[in-house]
């Protein structure tokens, strides 16, 4: 996997009156974890180009096990860390590098590892 939870989605709004799709959870040494771009709470706005707006929570999470190893979020940071429902700033552009940059090369990478992994495995 892409190394993190979500939550959210027209049928489990996590914030009240917003059916957007968060960041909950980032795996420890998963794919997002290592790239260090994406945090918790941050919002997701698209995913491959695909924009998550009014999406049931499991269609969401369909969309991020099937989109491939090469994958390009487009998300909208957080305020601040803080417990429960967080705030957002801005229209969706974060500044600096785009999370693709880094995230795409670094899931390459876990996915080359992931494959050799199994392939070793299989040998023996």
């Amino acid at each position: 996997g892409l190394g993190f939870n979500i939550v959210g989605g027209t049928d489990q709004q996590y914030i009240s009156n917003d059916s957007s799709i968060y960041v909950s959870r980032i795996k420890k040494d998963g794919a997002a974890y290592l790239d260090g771009r994406l945090q918790e709470g941050d919002k997701i706005l698209a995913i491959n180009g695909k924009e998550l707006k009014d999406l049931r929570h499991k269609d969401a999470v369909e969309l991020f096990r099937n989109a491939g190893c090469y994958v390009s979020l487009k998300i909208q940071r957080r305020l601040q860390p803080q417990n429960g429902p967080v705030g957002h700033q801005g229209n969706g552009d974060s500044g600096g590098l785009p999370v693709a940059a880094i995230l795409v090369p670094g899931l390459a990478l876990a996915a080359t590892a992931v494959w050799i992994l199994l392939r070793y495995r299989q040998r023996i």
